[in-house]
Order: C-alpha cells, then sequence, then structure tokens
C-alpha cells in the first residue's frame, strides 16, 4: 500500500483522497505501481488548481459576465465533489467560494452600475424631450432644425431604458419633432405664397421702370422712380432665382433714365453757369448808373441793359437771388428818380401844394394878429391858447413849404 498527505492506495488498487469529510473514493489503478497511480491523480488535481487559477484571472481582469463565470465555477466545482482527482479538495471549495462571492460582488456593482447608467439615461432622455418639446415652439428654423437633429443623434448614443418608459419618451421626442417640421412647412410654405406675390408685383414694377426708362420730363418721371422704389421695397423679397434678375433690371432701366437727365443737367449747369457770368456783366454796367443824375439816359440805358438781360436765359437757382437783386436795386433807384421827377413836374401837384401853402400862411398870420390883440386887451390865458394852436400851425406850414420846394420853388 502506498499513501502520502492527500491520499493513499489499498492493497486492492483503489484510490482514496483525504477530505475534511473523511476519505473519499478517488478511482481504481490496476494498471502501475500505487506511486504511479498517486502521481496520476495528482496531475488531475493539479489541472484543477490551473484550471481555477485561469478562472480567477479572467473573473478579475475580464468582463466575463456572471452567468459565465458561474457556469465555469459549477463545473470546475462538480469536478471537485465528484474526487477525482488527490490533493487539497478542501483548498480547492474554498477558492470556489470566494471566487463566487466575487463574482456575486462583482454582479452586484454590475446592477448597481446599470441601475445608475440607466437613471443618467432617464434625465439625459427627458432634458432631451424637454429641449425638443421647446424647440418645437422656435420660429429659427435653421438653427432649431439642425439642433432637433443633433439631439436625434445624442438620444441614438444613450441606453435603452425599460420598454414603456423608452416608448413613451420617444413618442414625446418625435411629437415634438413632427409638429416642428409641420410648422416649418407651413412657414415656408407661405414664405414661397408671399415671394410669389411679390415676383409679381415686381414685374410690374420693373415693367413699368422700363417704360419709363426713355422719358425726358425729368422732374415727373424722377418722382415716379421715387414711389417706383418706395414700392419695391414695400413689396418683400421674391424667390432668390427671381430676385436678383429682377432688381437688375429695375435698377438698370433707373439707370438709363438718371444717366440721360445727369447729361442734360450738366449740359444745362453748364449753360447756366456762363449765363451768371454774363448777367453779372450787365448787372455791373447797370450799377454804374448810379446815382441817376440824367434820368432820361439812364433809362434808355437800363431798357437796353435789361432786354439784353430777358435774352440770356436761366442762371443757377442759388445765384439768381444775388444777382437779380443788384438788377433791382438799380430799377429801384431809377423809378425813384423818375417819381421825384414827376413830383417836380406835375401842375396840379403844384398847385394843390401852394394852394395849400397859401392856406397855412394866411392862417398863421391871422393867429398871430389874435394873438397881439389878445395881449394889448390883457387876455394872456387867450393869448397863450392862440399861441399853441400857432405852433400846430406853423408845423404845417413848415412842411407844405417843404413840399412846394421840391417843385421847384
Amino acid at each position: 500500500m502506498s499513501s502520502d498527505p492527500w491520499g493513499r492506495v489499498d492493497e486492492t488498487g483503489t484510490v482514496y483522497v483525504r477530505t475534511s469529510e473523511g476519505e473519499q473514493v478517488v478511482g481504481s489503478w490496476q494498471a502501475g505501481t500505487p506511486e504511479e497511480a498517486l502521481a496520476y491523480f495528482e496531475r488531475k488535481y493539479e489541472g484543477l488548481v490551473v484550471e481555477i487559477g485561469l478562472l480567477e484571472k479572467r473573473v478579475k481582469t475580464t468582463d466575463l459576465s456572471a452567468k459565465d463565470a458561474t457556469a465555469a465555477i459549477d463545473h470546475i466545482r462538480q469536478q471537485v465533489d465528484e474526487h477525482h482527482a488527490v490533493g487539497d479538495l478542501d483548498a480547492l471549495r474554498k477558492r470556489l467560494d470566494a471566487l463566487v462571492a466575487t463574482v456575486d460582488a462583482r454582479r452586484e456593482e454590475r446592477k448597481a452600475q446599470k441601475a445608475k447608467q440607466t437613471d443618467e439615461a432617464r434625465h439625459a432622455k427627458d432634458a432631451l424631450v424637454a429641449e425638443a418639446e421647446e424647440l418645437a415652439q422656435s420660429e429659427q428654423w435653421r438653427a432649431a432644425g439642425e439642433r432637433l437633429r443633433a439631439l436625434v443623434d445624442t438620444w441614438k448614443g444613450l441606453p435603452r431604458l425599460d420598454r414603456k418608459s423608452d416608448d413613451e419618451l420617444w413618442h414625446r421626442f418625435s411629437h415634438a419633432r413632427s409638429a416642428f417640421s409641420k410648422r416649418r412647412k407651413a412657414h415656408f410654405a407661405s414664405l414661397d405664397a408671399q415671394r410669389e406675390v411679390a415676383r409679381q408685383t415686381k414685374e410690374r414694377l420693373v415693367a413699368e421702370a422700363e417704360s419709363l426708362s426713355g422719358s425726358t420730363d425729368w422732374v415727373v418721371t424722377a418722382a415716379r422712380y421715387r414711389e417706383l422704389m418706395a414700392e419695391w421695397k414695400a413689396a418683400g423679397r421674391a424667390q432668390r432665382e427671381h430676385e436678383d434678375d429682377l432688381w437688375n433690371r429695375f435698377r438698370g432701366a433707373q439707370d438709363v433714365f438718371f444717366a440721360a437727365r445727369s447729361g442734360v443737367f450738366a449740359e444745362r449747369d453748364a449753360e447756366q453757369t456762363e449765363n451768371l457770368k454774363l448777367k453779372e456783366e450787365l448787372a455791373a454796367e447797370a450799377e454804374k448808373l448810379m446815382p441817376v443824375t440824367d434820368l432820361k439816359v439812364a433809362r434808355a440805358a437800363f431798357r437796353s441793359i435789361n432786354e439784353r438781360w430777358e435774352a440770356i436765359g436761366h442762371v443757377p437757382r442759388d445765384a439768381r437771388p444775388k444777382v437779380e437783386g443788384r438788377m433791382h436795386a438799380v430799377e429801384r433807384s431809377i423809378q425813384e428818380a423818375e417819381e421825384a421827377e414827376w413830383r417836380r413836374t406835375n401842375p396840379e401837384a403844384r398847385a394843390r401844394a401852394a394852394g395849400l401853402t397859401g392856406q397855412l400862411q394866411a392862417a398863421v398870420d391871422k393867429l398871430r394878429g389874435q394873438i397881439d390883440a389878445a395881449r394889448a386887451a390883457g387876455n394872456n390865458a387867450k393869448a397863450d391858447k392862440l399861441a399853441k394852436e400857432l405852433e400846430g400851425r406853423q408845423a404845417l406850414l413848415d412842411q407844405a413849404l417843404k413840399g412846394l420846394e421840391e417843385f421847384g420853388g
């Protein structure tokens, strides 16, 4: 019989292993010596040791699932429990029990981690749904549309929840996207209709602008172009493919008209500038007639100057008051000389002035006689009263005499 600390072989070739529960039959060995039998079953034990070691390493260093780890442990435990090896089987059972505890702890850890991930995913999806529902009311069509597409990508990257919760959240999320798409589609349909109306309006404006481009009614046509521009701005934008072409035609028609007007106005401005120079020369010639000494000569000379003035034509608007004012000053001077001459040569006016002067002189002489008589009679009060009346009559007489002098005496 042969034995070692963990097993023995009896005389019949039966192999035993020692355990905490007593000896257990390992098997029967008839092919060789007892030592060879123990060595064989000890190698089977070492195989179990290696297998357990590898499983411990897999559990520790890989993401082996609890289910697969438990199956592997049960498989090894079955071999240990069948006692087909010689060695410290109790130690192997303890290692397997420890491994079970490790797998259970790992299972609970993963369960807690999964619960945490699920909770985080729920909060994340709640936030995505809330943002999508807010974006569904937005009118920032481009930005909101891009953001909603980004939210879909974010959603796809999140873990699934339980089916009911995930389906409910997805339904709200999808409904928000659909509501936004529906509103955006309605908006752009309305916008397309507005742009079509704008296109038709601008087609009409372009047609009128082109019909006016050859007009030479500068003031009226320029005013109408301003009105057309106001109508153009009020019409809104047409479709992108039409807007630029319509604007180029509209602007081109205006450019033709205003270029022609500018050419005419430039020619007119040059002519008026020359006219101003000629009128300034005539104004200077007229100003030499002042002061008027010979009315007849001055009148004839001014008439000649004025005829040449009228033949010249328009001058620039801003220069007109000054140059015309110079001519008007000369004209007023001649008119004043004419009025003075008329007063000197009008017989009726002279006679009226002389008659009035004679009447006033007679009245003054009479008052003086009355004053002298009143004082001689000692009636000073009457004399003083008549003296005040005399002052008024004398003033009128002095004025009349001055007027009479203008008639030459």
